[in-house]
C-alpha cells in the first residue's frame, strides 16, 4: 500500500531560527518515517520579497544544510531546490489561468506585504498562492504541514485543484488537507514581545539553529519584559508568556512550573528567568550548531544529495505535469 504524499517548502532568506524548528522542522522528521515526502527549499519564493537576494545559492545551501542537522534524511524524503523543478513553473502557468485578480488581491498575507514593502508589490507576490498551489499540486500531495500564516493559502490550493478538475472534468489533483501531529498548530513567539519568530521581524526577534551561545544569551537577557506582576495569579502579559512560551520549548516541566509559581505569586525576577532561558536554550541549539558545521564541511556530499533529490522529484512532477498537459488538451 502506497504512502500518502506530503509536501512542504522553507524560503531560503537566511538562517532557521527556532521557530522554524518548533513550527515545521521536528514535524518533517517524523513525517518522512510516515509519508512519502517532498521538502523543497523555496528559492522562487523568495524573490517576492527579496528581487535581488545578496547570494541566492549560498543561501539555499545553508538551508539545506539545517534541515539535514534537524534529522531530514535525503535516503527516507526527498529534500529539493525548487528552481531545479522547471515541472513547478509550467503547472503554476496553468493554475494562473484559471486564478482571478480578485480572490488574489484578498489574500491576507498580500495585503500585508502590500502595507510592508508599497514600492515592490510585484505579480509574483500577487500570485504566490499559485505558486505554492503549484509546489504542492506537482506531486499531488494529500497532507501540507503548514502554519497559521499559510492556512488561507492551503485553502486556495484547494480552490485551484478543485477549479481545474471541475473546469477539464477529471480528478487530477487530490484535495491536500492542513496536517500536524499536534491538535494545534505551533506557534513559536520572538523576543520582541508581539508576534512569532520570524526574520522578516529582524535578526534581534530571532534565536538562529546556528547561534553561538554568547549571541543566544545576549538576544534573551534583551527581551522584553514588564514591571512584573501587581497581584496574584494574574494573567501574563504577551510579552512575559512569550518567554514561558519559549521555556515550555526548551527547559524542563518542572523549570517552568517553578518560574510559574514564582510569576503567580508576585516574586518573580525577570533577570533570573532570563538567565535560565538562556542557558537551556544554548543547551538546545549546541548539538544542532556542532551538526550544522559538520554537514558544511561537506561539499561533495551536499552536491550528491541535491542532484539525487532533484531526480527523484522531476520523476514524480513529470508524471504530473504530463497527467496536467494531456487532460487540457496538449500533446507532446
Amino acid at each position: 500500500m502506497s504512502k500518502e504524499i506530503v509536501c512542504s517548502g522553507i524560503r531560503p532568506t537566511g538562517n532557521l531560527h527556532v521557530g522554524n524548528y518548533f513550527g515545521a522542522l521536528r514535524n518533517f522528521v517524523r513525517m518522512q518515517d510516515d509519508f512519502d515526502c517532498f521538502f523543497f527549499i523555496a528559492d522562487y519564493h523568495s524573490l517576492t520579497t527579496h528581487p535581488t537576494p545578496d547570494n541566492l545559492y549560498n543561501n539555499a545551501r545553508q538551508i539545506l544544510i539545517q534541515y539535514l542537522a534537524c534529522g531530514l534524511d535525503p535516503e527516507k524524503a526527498t529534500i529539493y531546490l525548487q528552481s531545479d523543478l522547471p515541472e513547478t513553473i509550467e503547472l503554476y502557468l496553468f493554475l494562473n489561468m484559471n486564478a482571478y485578480l480578485g480572490e488574489l488581491e484578498r489574500v491576507a498575507a498580500f495585503k500585508d506585504k502590500v502595507r510592508q514593502q508599497p514600492n515592490n508589490v510585484n505579480a509574483g507576490l500577487l500570485t504566490y498562492p499559485t505558486l505554492m498551489a503549484a509546489d504542492i499540486l506537482i506531486h499531488k500531495a494529500t497532507k501540507v504541514p503548514v502554519g497559521k500564516d499559510q492556512e488561507q493559502h492551503l485553502e486556495m490550493t484547494r480552490t485551484f485543484a478543485n477549479r481545474f478538475n471541475n473546469m477539464y472534468k477529471n480528478e487530477v489533483f487530490p484535495l491536500p488537507q492542513a496536517f500536524n501531529y499536534n491538535d494545534n498548530l505551533i506557534k513559536i513567539p520572538g523576543l520582541d514581545g508581539s508576534g512569532k519568530m520570524g526574520k522578516s521581524e529582524g535578526e534581534a526577534n530571532c534565536i538562529f539553529l546556528n547561534d553561538e551561545p554568547s549571541v543566544i544569551k545576549k538576544k534573551i537577557m534583551r527581551a522584553k519584559t514588564d514591571n512584573g506582576p501587581e497581584a496574584m495569579n494574574q494573567t501574563k502579559p504577551v510579552e512575559i508568556e512569550n518567554l514561558f512560551t519559549l521555556m515550555k520549548a526548551v527547559s524542563t516541566p518542572d523549570t517552568v512550573a517553578y518560574f510559574d509559581d514564582l510569576y503567580n505569586h508576585c516574586q518573580i525576577r525577570y533577570g533570573d528567568l532570563k538567565k535560565q532561558l538562556a542557558e537551556d536554550m544554548v543547551a538546545f541549539t549546541t548539538p544542532l550548531r556542532e551538526r550544522i558545521n559538520e554537514i558544511a564541511a561537506d561539499e561533495d556530499k551536499l552536491r550528491r544529495i541535491m542532484d539525487m533529490g532533484r531526480d527523484k522529484a522531476h520523476e514524480s512532477a513529470l508524471r504530473t505535469l504530463t497527467e496536467v498537459r494531456h487532460v487540457i488538451g496538449y500533446r507532446n
